[in-house]
C-alpha cells in the first residue's frame, strides 16, 4: 500500500474538485490496526484494451469485506456505456456492444464507486492496470486522481514467494492460480463482479495464512 497517499492528496487538493475531496475527507485506515478492524473494497474492472491510453472501462465490480467476512449483500456490478464499439476486447470479457450499449456513462459508475469506496482499503488483483484507468477517469470527472490506499492480492502472493525463494513461471500469479494455492475453488473470469468475489476470497485466504488467527496489521498483510 503507498506510503504516500496522504501527501499526494495535499499535493493534488487544489486541483479535486468537491466531490472528490469529500471522498478524501474520512480519515485514511491506519496500517497499525488489526485487519480484520478495517473495512476493504474488493474490485475488478472489465475494459477494452490493456493500453489505459486506447482502451475504455467497459464495467466495474466490487464487494464490501467487512469484520473479516465478505458481505455478499453489498456485491455490485456495473456495466458502463464506452464511446467506442468493444471491438475483439468481447471475445475476453463477453460484453457485446448491444449490452454495453445500454450500460451506465462512465461518470456515473466513478461517483457510485466513490459512495462504496469512501474510507475503504481498495483490493486489486494487479491493481496497476485497474488503477490506471481509475486514475484516468477520476482525473477527467473530478481534477484528480482516486489517491485511496490499496492492496495488489497479486503483489502480495509475488512478495510470499520470494521470500520461499520460489522459482515463478509464467502464469503463476494469475488470480486462478493464487486461488489454486489456497484451495480456493476455479471461478469463471473475465466477469468483473465474480473476479471481484474471486479477489476478496484470495484476501481472506491470504490474511488467514500470513496471521494464523494471531493479530495482522494492515502494514503486516500488505508486506
Amino acid at each position: 500500500m503507498p506510503a504516500s497517499v496522504e501527501l499526494r492528496r495535499w499535493r493534488w487538493k487544489r486541483r479535486a474538485d468537491d466531490q472528490l475531496r469529500a471522498f478524501w475527507s474520512k480519515p485514511l485506515p491506519s496500517k497499525r490496526a488489526d485487519w480484520r478492524e478495517l473495512e476493504f473494497l474488493a474490485l475488478d474492472a472489465e475494459m477494452s484494451s490493456l493500453d489505459p491510453d486506447e482502451g475504455e472501462l467497459l464495467s466495474l465490480g466490487w464487494v464490501l469485506i467487512r469484520d473479516g467476512d465478505i458481505a455478499l449483500d453489498t456485491a455490485c456490478h456495473l456495466v458502463i456505456r464506452p464511446a467506442q464499439s468493444v471491438g475483439q476486447s468481447a471475445t475476453i470479457h463477453q460484453l457485446r456492444d448491444c449490452e454495453v450499449a445500454e450500460g451506465v456513462d462512465a461518470e456515473q459508475a466513478l461517483d457510485s464507486l466513490l459512495e462504496a469506496a469512501r474510507g475503504k482499503v481498495l483490493v486489486f488483483h494487479h491493481a496497476p492496470l485497474d488503477l490506471a484507468y481509475l486514475d484516468r477517469l477520476s482525473m477527467a470527472s473530478h481534477g484528480a486522481p482516486l489517491l485511496q490506499p490499496h492492496l495488489c492480492t497479486l503483489q502480495m502472493e509475488k512478495r510470499l514467494l520470494e521470500r520461499r525463494e520460489q522459482a515463478l513461471k509464467k502464469g503463476d500469479l494469475t488470480l486462478g492460480a493464487c486461488r489454486r494455492r489456497y484451495h480456493l475453488p476455479d471461478y469463471h473470469g473475465h466477469n468483473a463482479l465474480w473476479d471481484a468475489l474471486a479477489t476478496a476470497e484470495l484476501l481472506l485466504a491470504q490474511a488467514a495464512h500470513r496471521g494464523r488467527g494471531a493479530r495482522l496489521t494492515l502494514r503486516q498483510l500488505a508486506g
